[in-house]
C-alpha cells in the first residue's frame, strides 16, 4: 500500500471511532501537518495593529459600555465591593444620599482618572513613541500620558492626576499619581482622597476592543488595594469625537439661553 493509500485508510479506521480527535489526526496525516502546528495556530492570538516601532496601535475612538460610570460595584468592580475604611464607609453613604447635587461632576468640574475613561462619552487615542494622547468629547478634557521615561511632577495635584506609562510587551501601563481630592469615582458617591494611586493596563485584545483594567490604591480611604476590569469599544461609527459643553448644557437645561439647532445636539 503506498503512503497516501495508508493514510485515507487509517482515516477511514479513525472516523469509525466518531470522536473529534480522529478528524483532527486524519487532517494532519493528509496535509503532513505536525499537531504542534495546528495548535499554535488555535492558540495564537489575534492579529492587532501595531505601529512602525512594533507597539500595539490604540490609536481610534473608543468609548465604554453605557451605565458603568452610574455605580461601579454593578458590574466592573473585582469582588463586587470596594474595601472601604470604617470612615470612609460612612462619608460614602453620604455621599450616595446626596449624590444629586454632591457629585461633583454636576458642578461640571473635571471627572479625574479613572472616571473619565467610562463615562457615557466617547474618546480620541492619539500614540507617539513619547506619549499617549487622549481627547475627549467631555467638556475637551484630555490627557497626557508620557512614555519617554520622564518623572512626575512633584508637589502638584491635578484633576487629571498625573500619568506616566510604559510597556509591558503588549500591555500600556500606566501610573497615575498626583491627583486632587475633588473627584470621585462614580455617581454612586464612591470616592478617593489625594493619596490616591492608580496602575492602568490597556491590552488591545482585538483590532476593535481594549480590556482596560485599573488597580486602585488609597490608604486614606481604603483598607487595601482593588481592582476593576471592563472593555472598551471601538465606535467605527465615528470620524470624530463631538463636543459636550456641560456648563452650556446646564445652562441651557435652566432656560438661560435658547437652544441653537445649527450647533447643538438634538433634543431626544
Amino acid at each position: 500500500m503506498t503512503p497516501s493509500g495508508r493514510q485515507v485508510y487509517l482515516c477511514i479506521l479513525l472516523f469509525r471511532t466518531r470522536a473529534t480527535l480522529p478528524f483532527v489526526l486524519c487532517a494532519l496525516l493528509v496535509t503532513g501537518r505536525s499537531a504542534v502546528s495546528v495548535l499554535e495556530a488555535q492558540t495564537r492570538p489575534a492579529a492587532i495593529p501595531r505601529t512602525a516601532d512594533g507597539k500595539p496601535d490604540l490609536q481610534g475612538i473608543w468609548k465604554a459600555a453605557s451605565g458603568i460610570a452610574a455605580d461601579l460595584t454593578k458590574g466592573v468592580v473585582e469582588g463586587g465591593s470596594i474595601p472601604y475604611q470604617p470612615s470612609a464607609a460612612k462619608q460614602r453613604a453620604e455621599n450616595f444620599a446626596a449624590r444629586a447635587t454632591a457629585d461633583p461632576l454636576s458642578k461640571c468640574y473635571m471627572p479625574g482618572v479613572p472616571r473619565i475613561m467610562y463615562l457615557d462619552y466617547p474618546f480620541h487615542i492619539f500614540q507617539t513613541n513619547d506619549a499617549v494622547a487622549i481627547t475627549f468629547a467631555w467638556q475637551q478634557v484630555f490627557r497626557l500620558i508620557h512614555t519617554n521615561g520622564s518623572k512626575p511632577a512633584d508637589g502638584i495635584e491635578f484633576w487629571m492626576g498625573d500619568s506616566r506609562g510604559r510597556w509591558e510587551g503588549d500591555t500600556l501601563v500606566v501610573n497615575v499619581t498626583n491627583h486632587n481630592d475633588r473627584t470621585w469615582l462614580d455617581a454612586a458617591g464612591n470616592f478617593h482622597s489625594e493619596a490616591l494611586k492608580l496602575v492602568e493596563r490597556f491590552t488591545l485584545i482585538d483590532q476593535d476592543t481594549i480590556r482596560y483594567e485599573v488597580t486602585v490604591e488609597d490608604p486614606k480611604v481604603f483598607t487595601k488595594p482593588w481592582k476593576m476590569s471592563l472593555p472598551l469599544s471601538r465606535q467605527k461609527n465615528l470620524t470624530r469625537i463631538l463636543e459636550y459643553q456641560c456648563q452650556a448644557e446646564a445652562e441651557e437645561a435652566n432656560g438661560l439661553f435658547e437652544r441653537d439647532p445649527r450647533t447643538w445636539y438634538p433634543k431626544k
